[in-house]
């Protein structure tokens, strides 16, 4: 039993979990799912030993940030790497998301795994005079060339240096029609919406999220063959159908939507999405077996798994939603697979305690720790430095 601290000051006893569900207590050397196309988009592990400030050069633990994505490929997942949930932007500058990209595609390679890197313009400082497109796109290039030397496949990620300089569509049109004719394979491109980031409002030229879906789609239009698909990531699951109905033969659509990717995942008669999810980060070996079930034709045993995962999604991406990553750290770190409860930036204090608190407990009531005593032990440690004894 546990102590919890509740809203008005007293404590309630909790009964964790005692015995881990058997999709998080047996280890797995998967086969990727074959109905669908899953990556997770995977954090990243600081080094607690760093002497390093909030805004200075991310100190990651490389050992523990690659262990990591090796559990992911172990249950079949593919690895979305360098994205927002590892912080990019956050707390990862473009040095460190380099080194992160070379070192997880080596990894990717050693171990048999699928992974996708984030292309974007992080290395232009905001603090320098008002930036140029030609800037810009000069960025895009040289990530891009990064990706691709370390042999994985590039997503073209959503730019603020590009929000911030482009005067309409057509400045979005030629700037990605430019990198997709470079592309040497083709891509995925990422639309972040700015609950997520709200330097990227008014992302492909309009505030207007019908305007914007048309230069979106112009985009893959004009060059179907170099997109292997797209990333929507709104929040908004009537949006991603529509849209998803309208991509070109062959363009695929990986829902974002931490708030609706069942419904989204399982699809309808006229098609469906795979997946890239920052949630798929904690949810890693339930995911898996979930879309497993569904390869079978099975889908009410897929939405009798995945389905109860939602509060526990929608929990961690409230608003503000860009800080999801301290509760994926919190929860990768109850679950073992750090041994630390640190992150770069200094992230670790963007969430409060009483909302880790609840995520511990839908974790916990969803069996995703394969060791419930050592997240209770951890959690009870957590809550004793926040002046709560047990």
């Amino acid at each position: 039993m546990i102590l919890l601290p509740c809203a008005d000051g007293t404590l309630r006893a909790y009964e964790p979990r005692r015995e881990p569900v058997a999709f998080a207590a047996r280890p797995t050397e998967g086969a990727p799912p074959a109905s669908r196309t899953v990556f997770s988009a995977a954090h990243v592990v600081a080094d607690p030993f760093a002497d390093s400030t909030p805004d200075g050069p991310a100190a990651v633990d490389w050992d523990a940030t690659l262990a990591f994505r090796r559990h992911l490929w172990s249950h079949g997942l593919g690895v979305a790497e360098a994205m927002d949930t590892a912080q990019r932007g956050m707390g990862l500058d473009w040095a460190g998301a380099g080194e992160l990209i070379r070192r997880s595609s080596a990894e990717a390679k050693a171990v048999g795994g699928r992974i996708a890197c984030g292309v974007g313009t992080d290395q232009l400082a905001a603090d320098e005079a008002p930036v140029t497109r030609a800037a810009v796109r000069a960025a895009y290039e040289e990530q891009l060339a990064v990706v691709e030397e370390a042999g994985a496949q590039a997503i073209l990620m959503a730019s603020r240096a590009l929000a911030a300089c482009a005067k309409g569509p057509e400045d979005y049109l030629e700037i990605y029609g430019r990198l997709l004719r470079q592309a040497s394979e083709p891509v995925i491109l990422h639309w972040l919406g700015p609950m997520f980031d709200p330097a990227l409002t008014g992302y492909w030229g309009s505030d207007d999220l019908d305007a914007a879906t048309e230069t979106f789609l112009a985009v893959i239009g004009e060059h179907p063959d170099k997109v292997d698909g797209v990333k929507v990531s709104l929040l908004d699951a009537k949006r991603e159908i529509a849209l998803r109905r309208r991509l070109p033969d062959g363009v695929r659509c990986y829902t974002g939507d931490d708030f609706n990717y069942p419904e989204l995942i399982e699809g309808d008669e006229f098609g469906f999405s795979h997946a890239l999810l920052g949630i798929f980060d904690p949810l890693g070996p339930l995911a898996a077996e979930a879309v497993r079930i569904l390869d079978t034709g099975d889908t009410k045993g897929f939405r009798s798994l995945l389905d109860p995962t939602v509060e526990l999604s929608r929990h961690l991406f409230r608003a503000p939603t860009r800080f999801y990553k301290t509760g994926v750290v919190f929860l990768a770190w109850l679950a073992g697979h750090q041994n630390h409860f640190t992150m770069v930036g200094g992230l670790q204090s963007a969430r409060s305690l009483p909302h880790l608190v609840r995520a511990y407990e839908l974790a916990d009531g969803l069996g995703l720790f394969p060791d419930p005593a050592l997240a209770e032990a951890r959690m009870a440690h957590l809550l004793t430095v926040h002046g709560v004894s047990q």
